[in-house]
């Protein structure tokens, strides 16, 4: 990919990609059934989605994320959040 590309993505989105990959990053390596690790990316998804999360919806996000016992990605808790 070019830098154009990327540039193009931060001005739409106003998230540098630097925290973009490493959420990915974060989110490859995460252990999907660790509670701290799961509200951590969620927090993070919520932040740079520019989103207050209420303590019910991401406990209710968490319970889902643990109880599936899957990786989950950032569009899958987006859509979670009704984004």
């Amino acid at each position: 990919m070019n830098d154009s590309f990327f540039r193009k993505i931060e001005s739409k989105t106003g998230v540098p990609m630097e925290e973009v990959f490493a959420l990915a990053n974060a989110i490859q390596f995460a252990d999907f059934g660790d509670e701290r690790q799961v509200r951590k990316i969620i927090q993070k998804v919520g932040s740079m989605a520019r989103k207050d999360i209420p303590q019910h919806t991401e406990d209710e996000l968490v319970r889902s994320i643990l109880s599936d016992g899957k990786a989950v990605n950032i569009k899958d808790i987006q859509d979670m959040l009704g984004r």
